[in-house]
This record gives C-alpha cells, sequence and structure tokens, in this order.
C-alpha cells in the first residue's frame, strides 16, 4: 500500500450523520472527533508524514450561534483529552488559520500544545481553523507587496517559492492527497495553492463513520494513480 507523505483531509458530513439518525447535530460532531482520533492514530502508525484537518473554517462562523459553541467546546476538550496520545507518539501540533478568533480558552490549549510538541518529529498534525485559503493568499500577497514596496524584495524576484514562503503552510510539503467525505465535490476554500497537484479522493462516507478501513481505502486508491505532474505515461513510467 503506497503511503502519501502528507494527507489533508476535508472532514464533511458530521451534521448530516446526526440528523439521518434523529440526533442533534452536535453528537455528529461529538462522533466526528472520536474519527480525528482514529485517523490521526493510523496515519501515524502507517508513516504518513503530515496531516492537515479542515477542522472549522472562515464560513463556519455563519452557523449557529449554538453549534458553534459546541464546536468551539468539542476543540477545547480535544486538545485536553489528546495530549498525552500526541506527547507519548511523537506528534507535533501547529495549526493554520485566523487563531485570533477563537475563544481565549481555546487559543491557549492550542498554543500550549504547540509549545509541548514542537520538538516531536513522528508526524506533523496541523489543524486548520477558522481558516480560508483565499485570505490566507491574500495575506501573502500584501506581505511580499509590503516587502516589495520598502524595497527588501525586487518585483522581479516574486515566483512560487517566495509566495509559498508567506503562506501559513510555509515549511510543510504540499499535501499528495486530498480526502474528501460526504461525497461532496468541491474544495470549500481549503489550501487552494497547496493541492494544485494532490491526487482528491471523495467518498460518500460520512466523516464519523470514516475511520482505519477507510482510510486505507483511500491510500489504496492513492496508490493505483499515476501522478505525472505534466509529464507524460511514458515518461512517469520510464523514469525520464
Amino acid at each position: 500500500m503506497a503511503i502519501p507523505a502528507h494527507v489533508a483531509i476535508i472532514m464533511d458530513g458530521n451534521g448530516r450523520w446526526a440528523e439521518s439518525r434523529g440526533l442533534p447535530r452536535v453528537k455528529g460532531h461529538e462522533v466526528g472527533a472520536e474519527s480525528v482520533s482514529a485517523v490521526t492514530t493510523a496515519c501515524r502508525e502507517l508513516g504518513v508524514s503530515a496531516l492537515t484537518l479542515y477542522s472549522f473554517s472562515t464560513e463556519n462562523w455563519k452557523r449557529p450561534e449554538d453549534e458553534v459553541g459546541a464546536l468551539m467546546g468539542l476543540l477545547a476538550r480535544y486538545l485536553v483529552q489528546e495530549r498525552r496520545e500526541i506527547l507519548d507518539n511523537g506528534i507535533r501540533l501547529g495549526a493554520v488559520g485566523q487563531l485570533d478568533r477563537l475563544p481565549l480558552a481555546v487559543r491557549a490549549a492550542l498554543r500550549e500544545l504547540m509549545h509541548a510538541s514542537r520538538d516531536n518529529t513522528k508526524m506533523t498534525l496541523t489543524l486548520a481553523l477558522s481558516y480560508g485559503s483565499r485570505q490566507e493568499m491574500v495575506e501573502a500577497a500584501r506581505a511580499l507587496a509590503k516587502k516589495a514596496a520598502s524595497g527588501r524584495l525586487r518585483p522581479e524576484h516574486i515566483d512560487e517559492k517566495s509566495f509559498a514562503a508567506e503562506l501559513q503552510t510555509a515549511g510543510l510539503p504540499d499535501p499528495d492527497l486530498l480526502i474528501r467525505t460526504s461525497g461532496e465535490l468541491r474544495l470549500s476554500n481549503f489550501m487552494l495553492w497547496q493541492l494544485a497537484y494532490a491526487e482528491i479522493y471523495v467518498t460518500d462516507t460520512l466523516w464519523p463513520d470514516f475511520r482505519r478501513p477507510e482510510l486505507e481505502a483511500a491510500f489504496a486508491a492513492f496508490g493505483a494513480r499515476e501522478r505525472r505532474f505534466g509529464a507524460t505515461g511514458v515518461q512517469v513510467r520510464s523514469g525520464a
């Protein structure tokens, strides 16, 4: 089974999972948190180097206030409950997004665990929180514009590498595989720059039902793909 170095996941379907069972939407998020733990463990055991989870988008702030509050509470509990698992298994925790919009208690728990795990090297787990890729790219463009205006950077020297260095994901390799659950066929403003050459795997499985067997099925599909990066299949197969 081929193991992608960097896996990105759009975790979708928590609300629908709950509604289909006549349960409050928050119950779907609670069971979805169990999937986060299971998939993180499976990725580490299978040898994935980086895992990025789309946990809360900038658009998710539009959801009902009680649902947003429940999600923030779940996030705070996750950071406490998974602390030992993360530290004991050599996982480095990171985060991208507009973190200053998160509740103070969540920010404090997040920063503490990021600091405590900063030297871990077995896998990098990145949570995309209050994250929107268009905003991320706008901020990167502004940073480059300021450098150019101050004379620290010549406009003609701006290239893909310098742009990527201003993104919040700087230091992470681009994802090799994007997994989206619940059958939706869109990127939803997630890592639009970084996913340029990622293989995309969509499953109808709702996120609360996505565990190690579903992850391994995604990896098997990834292994069957021929990644050409603009070359021909003959060139790839010949090693040219």
